[in-house]
């Protein structure tokens, strides 16, 4: 190995589907959209990340905008890989390289994924010049991001709320003892928000407009300690076909999610029933661990808790805490061999 450790770069990467973080040298170097513009006609990638993210719902025939990555698997084999490519080349550190040098990646996936799927992720990296790859499971990485000690043979439960989906596991011993990967996510989240506008406002809504509704103010219960202001929400009148405004309360916001909330919350409620006693008994004491961007939707926290009796705790910097433990899997390979797949 000696000689070639020395052209050898590491990146821990996760690859999610509504953002993807890399990180090098201990920093995050990526945080981008995983979102990839292409042109229609030469079939050039002409945008990547945030620039295409931009670009959303406003193109021409010419030019669409394609997410590579559905429910937290490649869904388009070809542009995922342009897009990881892209993102790796964008690294400063690796831009000043000569030659593209050999990576080391650990790279995670969700816990519900098929062996194939495991395989056009391993593909993917091995063609943008991955030599060593591994890949760890994001309940794991969240885990290790959040600050537990996975190795213990201690019980943690982490519900990690992502774009495509949200993946619940209870960790002990360096390793998953029950999980559940349900397909209600962030991305869910925005389509009930934009069917709830359509239903009842008679607005249309595109995905970018939803998103900042929720991210500004959404929330999972009506009844918040401190609740955000009223937003206006701009989009197309349904009945005279004119742009139109209006003004939205996170109540009505609530209601638009309350039906995915509560999907999850049930699989979060069958994980705990399927939990061995001795690490139940761990949970009562340790409490929930959220993770993921959906962590963040106000007074998630509490609704989840008054549902398990269990007290809840949300990740700091929630967004960056399964490519942070990414990140220390990668440092410290050889502790946490046994939880990666090779």
């Amino acid at each position: 190995m000696g000689f070639f450790d020395f052209l050898t770069e590491e990146i821990a990467i996760d690859l999610g589907t509504a953002n993807t973080l890399i990180i090098h040298m201990d920093k995050v170097v990526v945080d981008s959209p995983s979102i990839v513009a292409r042109d229609r006609i030469s079939g050039k990638i002409i945008a990547v990340g945030k620039e295409a993210n931009m670009m959303q719902g406003k193109t021409h025939e010419n030019i669409k905008t394609i997410r590579p990555l559905k429910d937290g698997v490649i869904a388009d084999f070809d542009a995922s890989e342009k897009m990881i490519n892209m993102f790796i080349k964008n690294i400063p550190a690796l831009k000043k390289k000569w030659f593209p040098p050999a990576l080391r990646m650990v790279i995670c996936i969700p816990s519900g994924i098929t062996e194939v799927e495991m395989r056009a992720v391993k593909e993917s990296a091995e063609r943008v010049n991955g030599k060593e790859v591994y890949l760890i499971h994001e309940p794991m990485a969240a885990a290790i991001g959040i600050g537990l000690d996975i190795m213990q043979p201690k019980g943690n439960m982490i519900v990690d709320i992502g774009g495509g989906t949200t993946e619940i596991a209870v960790i002990a011993l360096g390793g998953i003892v029950c999980d559940k990967s349900v397909k209600i996510a962030g991305d869910v989240f925005t389509n009930d928000i934009i069917y709830y506008m359509r239903t009842q406002h008679n607005l249309y809504v595109g995905e970018s407009t939803a998103e900042n509704i929720k991210i500004e103010i959404g929330s999972a219960t009506e009844d918040l300690q401190n609740p955000p202001d009223e937003k206006s929400v701009q989009g197309r009148d349904l009945l005279t076909g004119k742009p139109k405004q209006v003004q939205i309360s996170y109540r009505e916001i609530a209601k638009a999610l309350d039906k995915s909330i509560l999907r999850v919350e049930d699989a979060v409620m069958e994980t705990l029933s399927q939990t061995p006693p001795e690490l139940a008994a761990d949970i009562y004491n340790t409490g929930i661990y959220l993770a993921g961007g959906g962590s963040m939707l106000r007074g998630l926290d509490r609704r989840l808790s008054q549902k398990t009796d269990l007290p809840v705790y949300i990740a700091e910097d929630p967004l960056r805490a399964v490519v942070r433990g990414t990140g220390i899997a990668l440092k410290n390979l050889e502790r946490y061999k046994s939880i990666l797949i090779k």
